[in-house]
């Protein structure tokens, strides 16, 4: 699996370029030729998403290194309203399409939910080729993510306990455990970022310090890897938050470091490996076949994500003050 997915990727990747598309449609394509729907060779789908995971951890991890606390607290303005409207139009019009479907009310709200938040890794990648990442467009488009990163952590344990209500078969709880599994939820979240931002942000540097005052190499570049890895883990395991939003936080707290540029060179080569194998991981989920029995369905749906999502973008940024020009790069930058 990791030979084959490589391989194509890079013959994906290198043909895409030729056609003066992004490297990372060759990636996709290579995971639809090692996938299950396709003819052929058919990769180990299991260790597809556990590379790819750690792909996202790395990519997360090094666009944090790129920001600061303070970068994120200055878009928080425009950021935050907006991935929550874009969420509720975007989970809204989702939501009214699977009810033309027929679909139940619960499927229809999840449907909607995957709609209204956008592929952290897939952008990150389109803001990195645009070379924008460091822009006030780009840093609006990650804190907008990490506002939908954080929605999805409160939605993903309410729906369990909304349950029967929604039209499900687990069963619901009331009023008051709802309001239970929401604050706790909120609790945890809220002590992960105290963590980060007065714990994290002082211990991290220094130990990565110590570590640099060894003269190991090899020492170094595993400390900053335990660290990425470690601590996306542990926000998963303790505090329900993604391990992409753990690894990006950890990226924040390493990046007040006077070594964040030397860590980040140290896991770039890794970070561009892995996370080529999270795009063919992608690429593997894709069902062809899908596009010729269902093509009107897809064609709904994209018109959500590219026409539905852009509108509603458009407006929050030109609501903010922002010109046409920027608002129409970060739309695009989204809807990617």
């Amino acid at each position: 699996m990791l030979v084959m997915g490589l391989v194509l990727a890079f013959i994906g990747g290198f043909i895409s370029s030729r056609l003066k598309l992004p490297p990372l449609v060759g990636y996709l394509l290579a995971g639809v030729a090692v996938g299950p729907f396709t003819p052929g060779f058919v990769g180990d789908a299991a260790l597809a998403n556990q590379l790819a995971e750690i792909g996202v951890i790395l990519l997360m991890f090094g666009v944090g290194l790129h920001f600061s606390i303070k970068d994120l607290v200055a878009v928080r303005r425009i950021a935050i309203p907006g991935a929550l409207v874009q969420i509720v139009v975007a989970a809204l019009l989702g939501a009214g399409l699977a009810h033309l479907w027929g679909w139940t009310t619960g499927a229809g709200l999840v449907f909607g939910l995957a709609l209204s938040v956008a592929s952290t890794v897939v952008l990150l990648r389109a803001l990195e080729q645009r070379n924008t990442l460091d822009s006030i467009n780009g840093r609006i488009a990650v804190g907008w993510l990490i506002v939908e990163d954080l929605v999805m952590v409160l939605a993903l344990v309410l729906l369990p306990a909304l349950g029967r209500a929604l039209g499900g078969e687990g069963a619901s709880g009331g009023a008051g455990d709802i309001a239970l599994v929401l604050l706790v939820t909120l609790g945890k979240v809220a002590l992960f970022l105290a963590l980060v931002l007065i714990v994290g942000t002082r211990a991290a540097p220094w130990i990565l310090e110590r570590v640099a005052r060894t003269g190991s190499r090899e020492l170094f570049t595993l400390s900053v890897l335990a660290t990425a890895l470690g601590i996306a883990f542990g926000s998963a395991a303790l505090f329900g938050v993604s391990f992409a939003l753990g690894a990006f936080f950890a990226g924040v707290i390493l990046s007040e470091s006077d070594f964040s540029h030397r860590a980040a060179a140290d896991s770039l080569p890794l970070q561009d490996a892995f996370a080529v194998l999270f795009f063919v991981s992608v690429g593997m989920l894709f069902d062809p076949g899908i596009l010729v029995r269902e093509p009107s369905a897809v064609l709904a749906v994209l018109a959500i994500i590219l026409a539905g999502k852009s509108v509603a973008a458009f407006g929050i940024v030109l609501a903010f003050g922002y010109p046409d020009r920027k608002s129409t790069r970060l739309n695009s930058s989204h809807r990617t």
